[in-house]
This record gives C-alpha cells, sequence and structure tokens, in this order.
C-alpha cells in the first residue's frame, strides 16, 4: 500500500470518528494527522510540534491532546518504553513488530522475526482474537556493553 493511500484510509477513519463524536473536523487535526503519517520511525510530541508546517500555528497542547484522540480511534499506538520515555507511531497495515530497547542509553530499534511472529499468531485465546501486537524486549545495546566493558579495563 502506498502512503497516499494510507494517508487517503487515515483521514477516512479520522472523519469517521469525528462525526461519530460529534467532534469538529479541523484542518490542523488532518495535517498533523498527515505529519505523522510521514514519519518513517517512532516519534514524540515534541518533535511533531516541530515538523508542523509554520502555517499552522499549533500549540503543544494540541498536539498532544489531538495524539491522544488518534489513539483512540487506533490511528496512532502509543508507546511508554520507560516511566519517562513516551513515544508515538502510526498505524499502518504492518502495524505487528518487535522492538528492542536498550536500558542504558534508551535506544528503542524495531527488529522482525519471522519465527516469533508465526508463532505468536498462530496462538490462540479464548474468547479473543488478537488483531495486532506490539513486543518488548528489554537489554544493553552492543555500543552500550562495549562502553561498559571498555570502563572495565
Amino acid at each position: 500500500m502506498t502512503l497516499d493511500e494510507e494517508k487517503k484510509i487515515a483521514h477516512d477513519i479520522l472523519t469517521d470518528y469525528l462525526s461519530a463524536k460529534r467532534m469538529r473536523k479541523t484542518p490542523e487535526r488532518f495535517r498533523l494527522l498527515d505529519v505523522i503519517y510521514d514519519q518513517q520511525e517512532h516519534f514524540s510530541a515534541d518533535e511533531l510540534v516541530l515538523l508542523m508546517p509554520s502555517e499552522f500555528k499549533v500549540s503543544r497542547a494540541t498536539v498532544y491532546n489531538s495524539l491522544e484522540l488518534f489513539v483512540e480511534c487506533q490511528l496512532v499506538v502509543k508507546h511508554q518504553f520507560d516511566k519517562q520515555h513516551i513515544e508515538y507511531e502510526k498505524v499502518t497495515s504492518n502495524s505487528t513488530h518487535h522492538h528492542r530497547i536498550c536500558t542504558r542509553c534508551g535506544s528503542v530499534r524495531e527488529f522482525t522475526d519471522l519465527k516469533l511472529k508465526k508463532a505468536i499468531q498462530s496462538r490462540t485465546f479464548n474468547a479473543f482474537q488478537v488483531t495486532h501486537y506490539s513486543l518488548y524486549l528489554y537489554g544493553v545495546c552492543k555500543k552500550c556493553a562495549t562502553k561498559y566493558r571498555a570502563q572495565k579495563q
């Protein structure tokens, strides 16, 4: 699916959601959604404030409120990798993936493991249908492990 197709679907979902909740369909919300869907990586709310085009005057509060709205209508996933580190990512047709989080430097890397994915997809749960998932693995990245070994010597 192309980026334009993903954006169109996201716009349709947001339009339907806002109509159902009787909320305003503001140009700022739709432009923010476009900025989000242009991202290839995780992003923070503060990064979105900086990425918004200058013709759209949005406050930090508007960005945070819009992100919560997008989470509610399942266009964005909120990740809290540790107590202070909150990031978001767009929901796409391929939103099932895994994360490696370094507990020392806080770096987050996505990875795919087909064996793991198949094992999870083949698992059945009583009265529960899995639609998507995220898996978080916490540990120490190679860079931090190397740095730690060098400090010990």
